[in-house]
Formats: C-alpha cells, structure tokens, sequence
C-alpha cells in the first residue's frame, strides 16, 4: 500500500518566503519516498510526500510553523491510490 500526504498552509501577509524556507527546511524521519514542495497565489505552500508500506503510522507529517507565519491552521490530507479503470 502506498500512501500520499498533503500539507497545505497559507503564510500571513508578506510572509509566503518565509513559510516556503520553513518548509524546505524541515527533515523528516524516517524519509518518505519521494517529497515535493510547490507554491500558488494567495502565498500558499504544498508539501506532497509519497509513502511506501502497510503501516500509516510510520508517516512522519510536517508539523506546524510558527503561528506568525500563518494567516490560518495548517491543512493536512492522506490519500491511498486506487486502481486505475479499464478503459470501456
């Protein structure tokens, strides 16, 4: 099974850079298998790990910034693949 992880924030006015090095700068552990980090408008920062393995429990999620860094709470999604349809 395989699981992908979702952290969305919205930074505080003017503070969008700051959110995004925050971000970066977080180490997970254990490491997922694979890591993206993305921006959008409204100074928005999205962290998508990818996770292999049966137990969810091992995923390490990001935690929260420094509430100064934020116009509001963290987002946070898990999401499991499921098959693809045959074409009809």
């Amino acid at each position: 099974m395989a699981v992908a992880l979702m952290w969305e924030a919205r930074a505080a006015a003017g503070r969008g850079e700051e959110l995004l090095a925050w971000a970066r700068a977080r180490v997970l552990e254990p490491a997922p298998a694979r890591r993206e980090t993305f921006t959008a408008p409204g100074e928005r920062v999205l962290v998508i790990t990818w996770w292999d393995g049966e137990d969810a429990g091992e995923i390490a999620e990001l935690p929260d910034p420094p509430a100064e860094l934020l116009h509001r709470p963290v987002h946070r999604w898990r999401f499991t693949p499921v098959p693809e349809q045959p074409p009809r």
